[in-house]
């Protein structure tokens, strides 16, 4: 079996499993008592404390270790609000954050306070104008994720935290993504991981607090972790998930050229090898060990089944709402196709054997479910109707899709075709749909029974 979805989580790292086995043994008295195991605990866990903090470029007391990466999102976003409630409660985020910087900016803003959300283009990245053009007297704080989870795109952080800094305003990054790569570059403010993401064991998140940074924990405070992650730290986790920072680290350089070339290879040989594909995401400025398509007329969960049972585990657009029925949020916002999205992160050791094996294997896999769902065959046919209406009620993704592939070539040039659908993929991937066939999207129209949306033949 081939593991390809290291942007959920990777494999526990061989010295994680080793410093956590050790540390098992050292580690599981109270770091705060005063006698000999006591002393013990403390000396491991300050000695992770260091060792995280080298890896950021922080301060060892500028960092503490949370339950979770979601844990350090949630308590910065609400800390560094709190810290500076004084100066207003306007929040900043892109469009493109992980769902727990979302799910923390839709709490504020139920609380009473206001968030302002900044677009991404197609390629998932923000402008650092953007950032710029929205700060205000009462903006509290902003967020940036440094590299996007489903897309890989890089994001300017460096840039967007000059323009924050120069309005005084903190920028909070989520580096879960990046981290293992490297340091985060710029002026920021804040910063959250997640050690899963780099081969430590679940349960462990850092969140780092610049010296100077107001900051206000919320919740009952304890005086453990200078107060911002209450409770008995799970030293033999945190222990594991220093040490294998700094294991990826050593290999980081070494990976990120090989891991760049084999995703490249993907890249560039999927639109060869499977018609009707998109590649999404910023093909330079993105993280070396991921890539990510999506292929017309495809139901994404179906594909991946099939992906799973030729030996494949591969990913469907957001890992936080491929479960559900909603299209992904970070494909929505970039305007990209929905339906039929693979994403591909491939492991530190992956080789080049399990690369092509999967291009191999991915033109079949695509086809089969195509078959199923009775995809068009492409048609260079010219209808002579000046306009149709489909009805697509009821049915789901890719199905609307479908039905408007296959009722476009009955009109002629300059005709019109009208789906109706109550699915609300279809708002994201129509639109994306006829960028990709060169057709205009004439927009929707509100029925009393799902939306209409209008598309006019160009070619």
């Amino acid at each position: 079996m081939s593991y390809f979805d290291v942007a959920s989580a990777a494999p526990l790292h061989p010295v994680a499993r080793q410093a956590l086995m050790a540390s098992l043994d050292e580690g599981w008295a109270d770091p705060a008592r005063l006698y000999r195991e006591g002393r013990r605990a403390r000396l491991l866990l300050d000695a992770a404390r260091e060792a995280a903090a080298e890896a950021v470029g922080c301060r060892p007391d500028e960092l503490v270790f949370t339950p979770s990466g979601t844990r350090a999102l949630h308590d910065g976003v609400a800390g560094a609000l709190a810290g500076r409630r004084r100066v207003g409660g306007h929040l900043v985020v892109s469009a493109v954050e992980h769902s727990a910087v979302l799910h923390a900016a839709a709490a504020h803003e139920s609380a009473g306070g206001t968030v302002t959300e900044i677009a991404v283009d197609r390629t998932g990245a923000v402008r650092p104008e953007a950032y710029e053009a929205v700060l205000r007297e009462d903006t509290a704080l902003a967020c940036l994720q440094s590299a996007n989870h489903e897309v890989g795109t890089e994001q300017p952080v460096a840039e967007v935290a000059e323009v924050c800094r120069a309005d005084g305003v903190p920028l909070l990054v989520d580096a879960a993504q990046s981290l293992p790569w490297g340091r985060v570059d710029g002026g920021w403010s804040l910063l959250a991981a997640s050690a899963h993401k780099w081969g430590g064991p679940a349960g462990v998140g850092l969140l780092v607090v610049r010296k100077g940074v107001r900051f206000a924990p919320r919740g009952p405070v304890d005086e453990r972790e200078s107060g911002r992650a209450p409770g008995f730290e799970n030293i033999p986790a945190v222990v594991a998930a220093a040490a294998s920072l700094r294991a990826v680290r050593a290999e980081a350089a070494a990976e990120a050229g090989r891991l760049r070339e084999l995703t490249e290879r993907i890249r560039a040989r999927v639109p060869g090898l499977v018609a009707d594909v998109e590649v999404v995401g910023d093909p330079v400025r993105r993280l070396p060990h991921l890539v990510t398509f999506s292929c017309l007329y495809v139901d994404g969960e179906t594909l991946l089944h099939e992906l799973d049972r030729a030996g494949f585990s591969v990913s469907s657009g957001s890992s936080c709402t491929s479960s559900t029925l909603t299209p992904s949020h970070v494909l929505k916002a970039m305007g990209v196709v929905s339906e039929g999205n693979v994403r591909v992160s491939l492991p530190f050791g992956a080789d080049a054997a399990e690369v092509e094996r999967f291009l191999d294997v991915l033109p079949g896999a695509v086809a089969g479910v195509r078959e199923k769902l009775g995809a068009p065959v492409a048609s260079a046919a010219t209808g002579t109707l000046d306009e149709l209406t489909v009805d697509a009620l009821g049915e789901r993704c890719p199905l609307p899709v479908i039905e408007l592939a296959k009722a476009l070539p009955r009109v002629r040039v300059g005709g019109t075709v009208t789906v109706l659908s109550d699915d609300e993929v279809a708002a994201v991937d129509i639109p994306a749909w006829c960028w990709t066939q060169k057709q205009e999207y004439v927009g929707p129209r509100e029925r009393e029974h799902g939306v209409a949306y209008v598309v006019r033949r160009l070619v």
